[in-house]
């Protein structure tokens, strides 16, 4: 599925199928407690986790070091070196509240870094039956199918979506979004790695996510960056910061701007 220099498909890297195949496995095994309980803990930062949660972070983590012995990893669950420049990057459930409310818009996300750089990306949302993945230089697929970021259109027929009001709210980015939703044709709450997932797809124009940690971003970062869109903070800086904004590059100016 990685594009080649004639514009066709070609293998992708053995490092890809591996990731593919390991997000699938681990992010799988979350659909047998899916909608069956709404058992959680609250960790110190007061977000949930749950049972599945854990379950697909140690399938990760099994299959990397049967693959890749003595590689890091970096994860939201069990931690990890956040100074290595190379390393795996994994959220084994982005979207864990979407989860405990039997919605099925939550992900496993996994990305091999170099120099703290995404280089390969795998988003599996397995309630959905949907897979993105990206290899630096080599482009975005969804289900095997190269995708792109949407084309210009007037911002009366766009569609932006964000993270969660209270984190809106609590990042000063409450009145940007109310500016949007004003010229906008709608505004919606379609968050986490979903929301970066439907920019990547060309489903919706602009995601905004105020709050966000290294595993939230590392793998959607890629693989909206090679759908051809932006990836960047609310100042309009390409990057992975602690906040997100992710657009086509026509919208990029007016999330900015929204957002000032």
């Amino acid at each position: 599925m990685r594009r080649a220099a004639n514009g066709q498909t070609a293998a992708v890297s053995p490092r890809l199928v591996t990731a593919i195949e390991t997000a699938q496995e681990a992010g799988d095994s979350t659909l047998g407690l899916f909608r069956a309980e709404r058992k959680f803990e609250l960790k110190v930062d007061a977000s949930p986790v749950t049972a599945a949660d854990l379950e697909a972070g140690r399938i990760v983590r099994r299959r990397l070091a049967a693959a890749f012995p003595g590689e890091r990893v970096l994860g939201e669950e069990e931690g990890g070196d956040d100074q290595a420049p190379d390393r795996w990057v994994v959220d084994p459930i982005d979207g864990t509240k979407s989860f405990i409310c039997g919605v099925p818009l939550f992900a496993t996300l996994l990305s091999y870094e170099v120099d703290q750089q995404p280089v390969v990306a795998v988003c599996h949302f397995p309630a959905l039956g949907e897979t993105l993945c990206a290899e630096r230089g080599g482009g975005a697929f969804w289900n095997g199918k190269e995708c792109r970021v949407s084309g210009p259109r007037p911002l009366a027929e766009a569609t932006v979506s964000c993270g969660g009001h209270r984190s809106m709210v609590a990042k000063g980015r409450m009145a940007g979004l109310l500016k949007l939703a004003e010229r906008a044709l709608s505004t919606r709450t379609w968050s986490d790695a979903y929301g970066h997932a439907l920019v990547a797809t060309g489903r919706i124009d602009g995601m905004a996510d105020p709050t966000v940690n290294r595993w939230d971003v590392s793998a959607v970062s890629l693989i909206v960056r090679e759908a051809g869109g932006r990836f960047m903070n609310f100042l309009g800086e390409d990057g992975i910061f602690d906040e997100a904004l992710s657009c086509p590059p026509w919208m990029a100016e007016t999330l900015v701007e929204a957002f000032r």
